[in-house]
This record gives structure tokens, sequence and C-alpha cells, in this order.
């Protein structure tokens, strides 16, 4: 072995150059990059090397020579073992900063713009960085005879208990501390995964931010849940606010949270939400955003970079339940979405329905399949806004877009990585005007951008 390689359990001293996308250090060490989970950019640390690759290293911080001065406590007493946050220990303030600077790193990583010319702003955050999930997800199980209801720790299959998570809604965690309390006193019998025997498997809770109104979807390993109505008719008597009571049955050795059949226990099927003057009916498997706070600022600057006056032919391309096309549908001539997930379009018509947007219409199928048909049509878009998955757009969507030529792209990403691949791809054709990062999940190290993306003139 060379001198300039590290060894595992290897002492050495690291200066940290900034945030990685996953929030943590990065330094360099002999020219070789090394990742520290917890270390800030500006200090200086002795580490100790926990993984050795050819072209990267992991290591764990021994000791902090020189603190950040954006280093604070991080106020959650189980931040260290849960990793569900992984900014904590910054001032929120200096999460935005570094924030901004994740998407500045991945543009030049993978674009050969100058960081100048794409017009960076500064971060959009909240005012109170906490409480802003609107929905839990949190499995049950049994640690010393005691039941417990949390996440899987930082890289290990044990349950940490999570009894009030400080970026959940105060109303999540008080309902599900509830429900957790009436599961033991009925003696319920709590799934076990490892012998695949049991009822209770995850208890997810989900509240409308501006109506108050609470679901609880409880995900089981049987049909049959002992003591039913004693359980439904305690939720109801002792938590008014919710309104929607869920089965969802998952017998499967799987990771997946959820199982193919969903039987509806008490109250209403939906709850609803309200973003701006739109509202939404919310059932146990619709996908909506975890932040409604920051949605409607994300939202409002998708309307912002699509500028419509009332003409433009706009493309919603996974459109999922129509919300960021409903948003712009008012400034639009016609709005047309497509998603590949069936029961989406579905709630997409509905909710077009119920707001009387009758310039609204949505179908089935990949954005590259279903486009080419509509030009074929005579219908060609003006402005397209993609809402792609973390994994970016896929390929034949961005050959569509270089061949159909809109002339602005609204971009709205979760990935800065994905985001800045496919800018490469699209800047045959496009150039970016500006690209507006916004915090959405607070205390971790997601960020998301809309990039406002307009055709080269000839």
């Amino acid at each position: 072995m060379t001198n300039d390689q590290l060894e595992v359990n290897q002492t050495f001293p690291l200066t940290i150059k900034r945030l990685g996308i996953n929030g943590e250090g990065v330094g360099y060490f002999k020219k070789k990059v090394v990742f520290v989970p917890g270390a800030l950019p500006g200090e200086e640390i002795v580490a100790v090397a926990t993984k050795v690759q050819p072209k990267f290293s992991e290591a764990k911080i021994k000791t902090i020579r020189k603190s950040s001065p954006h280093r604070i406590q991080a106020p959650c007493p189980i931040y260290a073992e849960c990793g569900g946050c992984q900014l904590q220990h910054l001032s929120y303030s200096q999460q935005l900063v570094e924030k901004r600077d994740i998407v500045v790193q991945a543009m030049e990583r993978y674009t050969k713009n100058s960081i100048s010319a794409l017009n960076i702003k500064e971060t959009i955050g909240m005012e109170d960085p906490w409480n802003y999930r609107n929905k839990s997800q949190y499995q049950v199980g049994l640690k010393e005879g005691k039941l417990i209801a949390g996440l899987y720790g930082v890289n290990s299959h044990s349950l940490i208990d999570i009894p009030n998570c400080l970026v959940q809604h105060s109303a999540t965690n008080k309902v599900t501390r509830t429900v957790k309390k009436i599961l033991k006193n009925l003696n319920i019998p709590i799934y076990n995964e490892r012998k695949n025997k049991g009822v209770i498997r995850t208890v997810i809770t989900r509240v409308g931010f501006e109506t108050g109104e609470v679901q609880v979807v409880l995900v089981t390993g049987t049909e049959d849940i002992p003591q039913k109505d004693k359980l439904i008719k305690q939720i109801r008597d002792q938590l008014p606010e919710v309104k929607s009571i869920v089965q969802n049955i998952n017998n499967k050795k799987t990771s997946l949270i959820f199982g193919d059949k969903t039987i509806h226990l008490a109250g209403e099927k939906v709850i609803n939400e309200i973003l701006g003057d739109l509202s939404y009916e919310l059932s146990a498997r619709t996908f909506f955003q975890l932040n409604p706070i920051q949605t409607v600022k994300l939202y409002d600057e998708v309307k912002k970079a699509a500028a419509l006056t009332g003409e433009e032919k706009v493309v919603d391309a996974y459109c999922g339940v129509g919300t960021i096309g409903l948003w712009l549908s008012k400034e639009a001539k016609e709005v047309r979405g497509m998603d590949v997930i069936k029961e989406s379009i579905d709630d997409a018509k509905k909710n077009a329905k119920r707001h009387n947007r009758n310039n609204v219409r949505y179908e089935v199928g990949k954005a590259e399949n279903v486009m080419p048909r509509w030009i074929k049509e005579g219908w060609k878009p003006d402005v397209l806004v993609v809402d792609p998955p973390r994994t970016g757009c896929d390929q034949n969507l961005l050959n569509t877009i270089l061949k159909v030529k809109p002339k602005k792209i609204v971009y709205v990403s979760c990935n800065p990585s994905t985001l800045a691949k496919d800018i490469h791809e699209l800047s045959k054709l496009y150039k970016v005007e500006y690209m507006q990062p916004v915090d959405m999940f607070p205390q971790t190290a997601h960020v998301e951008v809309v990039a406002q993306i307009v055709l080269k003139r000839d």
C-alpha cells in the first residue's frame, strides 16, 4: 500500500471545505475526497477513517480543533441516532447558504456553464423551520416489553422511539402518541417482522394544516384486528380531530409500507387540505407535498417562472394529482397534464372539476408518448412544466422536448445533480435564465430548485 492511501481506523487532520449532497462535511486528504457526517464547512478536525474506496473515503469526527461559528447544539434529543435530519447542528440561516452551495456544486460538476451565467438566487427559507411536516409514518415495535413507534436508526435495523418529532406538525405527534397508548391498553398484538406474526405494523398520521383534519392509517399484517370496534371508538372519543380512520393490509415480508388492500374503517374516506385558493381531498394513498407552507411558496415560484399572459398552452408533465397545473390554470389558455399513475389522474380530473377549471385536461401516460401525439393533432405547448422524481427526466422525454421545442421550460427539481445533468442535455437548444432554490425540508440536506429555462434565439 502506498503512503498516500488511507487505511481504516487511521487518524488524520482534515479541513472541511463544503457540505455534500447528503449533508456531510467534505474535505480532501492527499487530493482524495473524504466525507464526514456531522462536520461543517470551515471546521478543522481530527478524523478517523471508517471506509476507504479507490475514489473516496468516509470518516467520523474524533475531535474538532476549530469549530464553525455556525455550529449549534441540535435541539432534538435523538438527533444523532435517528438520522431523519442531517443539519440540526447548523444554524438555520447558514443551512440556507449551504443549500444554495449544494446547487452550485451540482452545476459545476455536470454543466459547462459558469455559475454566474446560471444566476442561482438565494434560498427561500421558512420563518419557522420546525413542525412543518404534515405526515408521519412510524413503524411499531416492542422494546423490552414497551410499545414504541418511530423510525429505524441511521445505518441500522434498530427501531428508535420518536414520541415527539421536532419537524412534524404537533397534531401528528399528539395523534400518534395517543394511538400508541390505545393499542397498548387494548393489548392489540404488534407485528413481529422476524416471525412475520402479529397485527399492527405501521401507524401513519396526516394532518391538513389549514383544516386541522387528521387521518390515521393503520397498516396491519392481518385483515382481522382484535378489539377493532373498541379501537375505533377510543380513537374517535379521545381524538375528535381524527376525521378519517383507514386500514391497509400488508402481509408480505417487505420494506414497502403499503400493501394492496385498503379498508375504510370510520369517519370520512378523505381529509381536506387547502393551498392558496385550491382545496384538495387526500385519501390514504394520495401523494401530497409534505410541507404545505413552503409548497405555496414553491408553486408561486413556478407561476413566476412560467410568467403566463393568458395565451399560453401549458403541459404539466409528471402532473400527479394536478397541483401545479391547477395552480397555473387561471393564467393559461389551456393546461394539459399526464402521469403514469391512473389513480393520480382520476384525482387530478376530480380536482379540476371541483374548481371549475374547464381549460384543464389530464390523461394517463408517459409525457414522451403523449406529447408527440398531441403535436400530430396540431396542439403544441408554449410552456412545459416538469416536476420529475429524484432520478430526473426520462431520456426519451428530454429527446421529445428537443424535438418539440417549447419556448419555455419550468423545471421543478428535488435533486440538484439530476437537474444539472438534464440542463446539460437541454443546453443544445436552451439556456437557463435563473434558478431559485427553495427549502422544503429544513434541518435536512434536501433542496428543491425552480429553474426557468428558455429556448435560445437562433
